[in-house]
């Protein structure tokens, strides 16, 4: 069956079972390759895009729950000014290490900022708490959001 969906402010359309995650539509059928493959199961957070900006883990997002809704991705996020501050912050931190967590830190955080623009530790720690990085770069994930939203002085 055929869905359209708006991605990153374009109607695309792929001829997917209804029930086909909507990762595998985003990577296999659009091409685009900036949420990633961790789990398959929701629970490390590599696969975050936002879907109507909320932060949503796509590999067990099935396709036709999203039809209607706007997905943003990593690839778009700079669109936004808070995606654009988050974004600055991670290269000002040197955040990444391997960096294949990244766009899903990147994409929990920025719904974070959204929604509270001065988080605290523990709302930190809450909003992202379904983001595993392999390389433990948490100190630095943290100090990112918190430039980020201004709560250092240098956002």
């Amino acid at each position: 069956m055929a869905f359209t969906i708006d991605v990153n402010g374009k109607n695309c359309t792929a001829d997917v079972d209804a029930d086909t995650p909507l990762l595998w539509v985003l990577r296999d059928e659009l091409g685009i390759l900036g949420p990633k493959y961790g789990c398959g199961i929701a629970q490390c957070g590599a696969c975050t895009v936002h879907v109507d900006g909320a932060p949503v883990r796509s590999c067990s997002t099935p396709i036709e729950a999203v039809v209607g809704s706007k997905v943003v991705t990593i690839e778009a996020i700079g669109a936004d000014a808070v995606g654009r501050r988050v974004q600055q912050a991670w290269m000002d931190l040197d955040v990444a290490q391997c960096g294949y967590c990244q766009p899903g830190q990147i994409m929990s955080a920025t719904a974070l900022l959204a929604a509270n623009p001065k988080p605290t530790d523990e709302d930190i720690d809450a909003a992202m708490a379904g983001n595993l990085c392999r390389c433990a770069t948490y100190i630095r994930i943290r100090a990112a959001i918190k430039r980020a939203s201004g709560q250092t002085g240098e956002a």
